[in-house]
Parts: C-alpha cells; sequence; structure tokens
C-alpha cells in the first residue's frame, strides 16, 4: 500500500517533536531523515541518541523510513574517487549508515548525493563505474544484514555527470548483485531521462523501485504547488505495482515548511484517491 512520507530538512531549526507533531497531524505516515539534520556525520551519534530519535518518531505515531542525503555535507568520502583508500572509507560510512538506519527504525536509504560522485579529473566515465561498484559491492553485504535496502538514485545531467538515467543506474546495480540494492525513482529526475517521459518510466520500472520521491520539478517546491500534474504520476505507480512509500522531497521551501508540506500531502492524497477511483 502506498503511503506518504516527507523528508526533515524542510523544517530546518524545528526541533523534532515539533516536526513529528506537524507531519503527523497533516496526514503523512513517515519522516525520512537527512542525516546532516542530526549530526556532522551519523557516527557522531552515540546509540542512545538514536534511540531517542527513534522512540520520538514512534511516539508521534509515524514510522521512520530511512535516510538519505547519505554523503551530503561530508569530507573525504567519495563513491567514484580513484583513490582506493577513500573508497574503503566510503563504503565503511555506507554500512555504518545503515546500521544508524535500522537503530532509528527504518529499513531504506536513498543514494544520491551528487557531489561525491561527479567524474573526478582524470577519472574516466568506465573507471567511475568501476570504482562505483567496487565501493557498493564492499558495502552491500553488511548493509542487507542491517534489513536496509539501498536505494540508488539517478541523478538529471545539471546535478552530476554520474548516473543520470533509469538505464545507468541499473546496469550498477545489475553489477553488484545483491537483493537489498535496488532502484530509486525520482519525479524531478525523471524529467531529465532520456529514456521516456515520466509516467512510461514509472510503467516500465516502477514494480521494481524501492523507494520514490516526489517534487514539482518545474520550480522545485512540493507537488501540487507548481505546473506538473500528480494525477498521471499516481495513475502510473499504482498501475505498475508500487506499494511502498512516496516521499515529498522539495528542494525550494520558500512557501514555509507547514505550508510546502500541506500543498504536497493534499495534492498526493487526491491524486491517489482518484487512481485508485480510475481501476
Amino acid at each position: 500500500m502506498i503511503r506518504f512520507g516527507i523528508c526533515n530538512e524542510l523544517f530546518e531549526g524545528w526541533d523534532l517533536m515539533r516536526v513529528c507533531r506537524c507531519v503527523k497531524d497533516l496526514g503523512y505516515d513517515g519522516l525520512e531523515i537527512a542525516p546532516f539534520t542530526l549530526a556532522p556525520r551519523i557516527t557522531d551519534l552515540p546509540a542512545w541518541r538514536l534511540k531517542e530519535i527513534r522512540e520520538t518518531i514512534r511516539d508521534s505515531g509515524l514510522e521512520t523510513i530511512g535516510l538519505h542525503w547519505l554523503l551530503a555535507k561530508t569530507e573525504g568520502l567519495y563513491l567514484t574517487s580513484p583513490d582506493s583508500s577513500v573508497r574503503a572509507h566510503t563504503a565503511a560510512y555506507l554500512i555504518a549508515l545503515a546500521e544508524a538506519t535500522a537503530a532509528l527504525g527504518g529499513t531504506l536509504m536513498v543514494l544520491g548525493s551528487p557531489k561525491q560522485r561527479s567524474l573526478l579529473p582524470g577519472v574516466t566515465i568506465h573507471e567511475a563505474y568501476d570504482h562505483a561498484v567496487q565501493v557498493l559491492k564492499a558495502a552491500m553485504p553488511a548493509i542487507g544484514a542491517a534489513g536496509v535496502q539501498l536505494c540508488l538514485e539517478p541523478l538529471a545531467p545539471s546535478e552530476t555527470d554520474f548516473l543520470n538515467s533509469i538505464a545507468e543506474a541499473r546496469s550498477v546495480i545489475e553489477r553488484v548483485d545483491h537483493a537489498s540494492l535496488v532502484l530509486h525513482l525520482d519525479v524531478k529526475a525523471m524529467t531529465a531521462d532520456t529514456g521516456g517521459s515520466v509516467t512510461e518510466l514509472i510503467a516500465r520500472y516502477g514494480g521494481e523501485a524501492g523507494h520514490f520521491h516526489a517534487q514539482d520539478p518545474g520550480n522545485l517546491r512540493g507537488p501540487g504547488m507548481g505546473e506538473l500534474d500528480f494525477g498521471p504520476i499516481m495513475r502510473a505507480l499504482t498501475a505498475s505495482g508500487y506499494d511502498r512509500w512516496v516521499s515529498v522531497e522539495p528542494f525550494d521551501y520558500s512557501a514555509g515548511p507547514e505550508a510546502t508540506a500541506q500543498q504536497s500531502i493534499e495534492c498526493l492524497t487526491h491524486a491517489l484517491a482518484s487512481a485508485r477511483g480510475a481501476r
């Protein structure tokens, strides 16, 4: 069953309890967390603090979805680095993130982090693929053992020059060949994917996706805050067999966190109800 969550970074400056109360009151079921909102590195958080965060979210009637922006605002970590020690540290940090995800009660992580994967000087695209595959092969057994799925996110060329399409992300997933490494779908990224329209891509790949992010690709605000019609998107998702989380992930919060969260869930709830009624 599709359920709605929201990413916590748009509530910048709010304490966690206030975020949870707002999100729950608006009708969301889950909270997705950017690690940099908790600490400079997830390894800075002691076990008691992870437990406290988990209990705050749970006691508010929400579920912890998991983590995203995994490598954002970190130093010395890089998915496609030619330096083997950097790759080893990156794999180890992904494992630490998975352990923290499990401690928080979450079950998935989204690997986007464009600034930690773009091609470095002197690194060819083929080498970058090899480096990324090596990192993921090193990390995935422990990530899977933690009960966490890692969702690999294609991103638009405006953000990075590595893994810009679903087809490219799937090629890495196939090479790593681990059941807990799956595809992530993002509305903004799919609008830049040359493999088809957003609804075509959802129809083709929705059934295998581990997670889904929603926002308006035109103005980067929440669903329903721009020109994109989410009715066809939700119809395509339900028809594809996708039955997991849809998380609101806006990049422009200028309307304010509460207004953004409210308009987004109103749009998605209406679109999902229409999609179910059309079946």
